[in-house]
């Protein structure tokens, strides 16, 4: 009995559609038009400071050819949050 319905569960995994990716995480919070420019310290610590999370990475990359900051936070509620800064 144990083995028939493990394995009808095994089958309704297995047929599932998957779930879109977007059910998982939200994208980059995008660079807001009107923020003025950053260097990465100063964008960290403001991002720590108001959203009390934890920075769980942080670089300056290139982005639709402009220089920006991706900070990768813990927030404190469980969530994964990664925020897009302009870069100075």
């Amino acid at each position: 009995m144990i083995r028939i319905l493990a394995g009808l569960l095994l089958g309704l995994i297995l047929i599932a559609p998957p779930a879109p990716a977007s059910a998982f995480r939200a994208g980059p919070v995008p660079v807001a038009a009107r923020q003025a420019a950053e260097t990465l310290d100063e964008a960290v610590a403001r991002i720590r400071r108001e959203t009390g999370g934890r920075i769980l990475r942080a670089e300056t990359v290139t982005r639709d050819g402009e220089r920006v900051h991706r900070i990768k936070v813990l927030l404190p509620d469980g969530r994964v949050k990664v925020f897009i800064v302009r870069a100075r």
